[in-house]
């Protein structure tokens, strides 16, 4: 068996790539981060499957480059996978499958509140208790990516909306602190948003003109 130590150290093993600065441990986290939107966007439950094992991985990634926020939010990830899996096989009407749907009205003044909270206490909190790098920036795009996983998980068609948004601004964060694969990944997951916005709003219009027909 390989030792915790000897793989630990080929994890953190520093690489350079096409001219990028990285490790294996955060290239295992591109390909795994990769597969689950891709598969997300085309509505497949396996993406969940490969999103329990980029938070795993994201977990280290993180907490070695000092953003707590984002290492924190791994774990949150880690469990709204798995209850996304569920709810994609089984939380729709009478156990089936989960439909795209827009998110109801209702929820978009709790999403501010959560949004507001979330980042002024979890940014304080980091600014004033540890070494955190970019306290409430991190604690904002963390706050988004809270509302957008959730969202993404009951199918919520706007769940896209938010990635964009967040997407854009950690590619620059991550820039900024030498994780250029990663950045590269979240560049990625920005045009996947984008993709995964326009085929999800085609399935909710479908849907929308087959009941529209059924009811006619």
């Amino acid at each position: 068996m390989i030792e915790l130590g000897v793989l630990s150290e080929w994890l953190n093993q520093s690489l350079s790539i096409v001219g990028l600065v990285t490790t294996p441990l955060e290239i295992l986290g591109f390909v795994t981060g990769a597969i689950c939107v891709y598969l997300n966007t085309q509505q497949n439950v396996w993406g969940w499957f490969f999103g329990i094992i980029n938070a795993v991985l994201y977990v280290l990634v993180f907490w070695q480059a000092q953003l707590y926020a984002d290492t924190s939010l791994q774990g949150y990830y880690f469990f709204t996978s798995i209850y996304g899996w569920w709810m994609w096989l089984y939380g729709g009407k009478n156990q089936q499958g989960l439909p795209v749907t827009k998110t109801p009205v209702r929820l978009y003044g709790l999403f501010v509140l959560i949004f507001v909270v979330t980042t002024a206490l979890w940014g304080y909190l980091l600014g004033r208790f540890t070494d955190a790098s970019f306290s409430y920036l991190d604690s904002s795009l963390t706050a988004a990516s809270l509302i957008g996983q959730w969202m993404m998980a009951r199918k919520y068609l706007e769940n896209w909306l938010v990635w964009i948004v967040a997407d854009a601004c950690y590619v620059v964060m991550y820039i900024y602190k030498d994780l250029h694969l990663t950045a590269l990944l979240y560049a990625i997951f920005l045009g996947l948003a984008l993709m995964g916005y326009l085929q999800w709003r085609r399935a909710h219009q479908v849907r929308a003109l087959t009941e529209e027909e059924l009811l006619s």
